[in-house]
């Protein structure tokens, strides 16, 4: 996988396009459309049957973005939540958020070399919105698609190259997910637009994807294995469907099947394969065709919204593109 960027490329600061229900036809139509589902397919490809202690090739640009990663999290251990009566939504986040938007191009200097320079006044915007959104003190899957169009980004430039694929995700987005779990238990975070029990979680969705791809064709664990206990415990560092689980059941109290009901109900699905296609067109009903989440995209020259040339995204695959349907599961004996 080469960069397409040529060296004399003029990178933009990216900006919100979408305003209007109108706007979203042409969402789904987009280049940026294109190749950020594109991206997540060619990943879900990659990690297919790889648990997170695989091993993978590391280079240096993977190793930079986790010491990003790492300095993010020692911000927030230097940041302490403040003392204040509300239950959520704690207002030391506003400070650690602030770190963060004044120190991310020097971040982005510290993750890259020198020669992709140049990008990081277009990619930065995604790493500052990948966090949460600092008025409200909440967190979304909108913000899990900014930092993963952070990612798709530094494909595009060519920082990162087909065989960083695996490490993207069982490194790099992993280290990720760990960071905003600790952001949103530290300063007590809103989930954004959250769907309730209606939903896989209050505040992810793509670690349910890509943990269910590293599932397919597992010798012990099924579907409906995740519901048992010493199967979280024992498998939740190694998969990172089972690590939501077990997020989950630590800050969830009560029936599962009542407040995780999708979850409970794809416990019923009988393979890996199914899951994980049932969620690829969950996601692109749930996530990406709703304009409560489509409205904050920004986009810029690497994600543009315009009509995409053709249907090939920049990552190949050899699977075919999920078609967009309604999401969600029905296990038989679910609760209505």
């Amino acid at each position: 996988m080469e960069s397409v960027v040529p060296e004399d490329h003029e990178y933009v600061i990216p900006r919100k396009e979408v305003t209007s229900m109108e706007d979203m036809q042409m969402w789904e139509k987009s280049e940026a459309y294109k190749e950020y589902v594109g991206f997540l397919l060619a990943l879900n490809e990659a990690v297919q049957g790889k648990p997170l202690s695989g091993i993978c090739p590391v280079t240096d640009i993977t190793t930079g973005m986790l010491s990003l990663l790492d300095k993010l999290d020692q911000w927030i251990d230097e940041t302490p939540p403040m003392e204040q009566p509300q239950r959520f939504g704690n207002q030391a986040f506003r400070k650690w958020y602030a770190k963060l938007k004044e120190g991310a191009l020097d971040l982005l200097q510290s993750a890259l070399p020198e020669k992709f320079y140049p990008a990081i006044p277009e990619i930065m915007v995604y790493l500052v919105e990948g966090f949460g959104n600092a008025t409200r003190i909440d967190y979304g899957t909108g913000h899990e698609m900014s930092f993963l169009m952070l990612l798709c980004c530094l494909f595009k430039i060519g920082a990162f190259v087909e065989s960083d694929k695996v490490a993207v995700v069982c490194q790099v987005f992993n280290r990720y997910l760990n960071l905003v779990r600790k952001l949103q238990l530290t300063y007590r975070m809103e989930p954004a637009g959250s769907h309730g029990v209606w939903s896989l979680d209050d505040y992810q969705f793509v670690p349910f994807i890509w943990g269910s791809s590293q599932l397919i064709d597992h010798p012990r664990i099924e579907p409906k294995s995740f519901l048992q206990p010493d199967v979280v415990e024992s498998f939740s560092k190694e998969y990172m469907f089972i690590g939501c689980i077990e997020f989950i059941n630590k800050v969830k109290t009560g029936l599962f099947a009542e407040h995780s009901n999708q979850l409970w109900n794809i416990s019923g699905v009988n393979s890996w394969t199914k899951v994980n296609s049932g969620l690829i067109k969950m996601y692109k009903a749930e996530i990406l065709a709703k304009f409560p989440v489509i409205q904050h995209v920004l986009f810029g020259s690497l994600l543009p919204f315009k009509v995409a040339e053709s249907n090939r995204p920049i990552m190949p695959l050899r699977m075919n593109m999920a078609s967009r349907t309604s999401g969600g599961f029905v296990r038989p004996g679910a609760p209505s």
